[in-house]
């Protein structure tokens, strides 16, 4: 009986630490929340204009990019260099390649922010695919840089009506 009154107790104490542990970040001041989304608007942007340099200035130089797809029904996680990236935004595309996000989740501690962002990708007027993009940002001397990027990819089950960067689809 008392190690089960002893478990309890401790049961008790321990209650509202985890609690406290499993708290989200605190909430982000509404100037650093616009800070973050600017960031991450200034890479669509700059996806849109095919503008490898604007591109580059939103990254840290380490950024990690990996998207998490599903091919033939099996997990696949891709992870693709910045070089990559910028070299895939800056080569010239017959068609505007336009990123629009929509109901962005901020949570911002100190110098660390985070972004989850479900998307829609429009290769020009046609539909390509859509997920949900999460932003890992931290805050430099240069201020924001994005220090990780990961996505997911499908092309059914998509919201429709992503409208950041640019407004409703013609």
């Amino acid at each position: 009986m008392q190690l089960r009154r002893l478990a309890f107790v401790l049961a008790c104490l321990a209650t509202p630490a985890v609690a406290h542990a499993q708290a989200a970040a605190p909430a982000a001041a509404p100037d650093e929340r616009a800070a973050v989304l600017a960031v991450v608007k200034a890479l669509f942007d700059g996806m849109r204009a095919g503008d490898s340099a604007a591109v580059r200035a939103v990254f840290h130089p380490a950024v990690q990019l990996t998207n998490a797809l599903v091919r033939q029904g099996a997990p696949v996680l891709e992870v693709d260099s910045l070089a990559t990236f910028l070299r895939a935004v800056g080569t010239p595309h017959d068609v505007t390649w336009d990123e629009r996000t929509h109901d962005e989740e901020v949570r911002i501690d100190g110098t660390l922010a985070q972004v989850w962002a479900p998307y829609e990708f429009w290769a020009g007027p046609k539909f390509s695919h859509c997920g949900v993009d999460a932003f890992t940002l931290a805050r430099t001397a240069a201020g924001w840089r994005i220090i990780a990027l990961g996505d997911t990819r499908r092309r059914t089950g998509c919201q429709g009506n992503a409208t950041t960067g640019g407004g409703a689809r013609p």
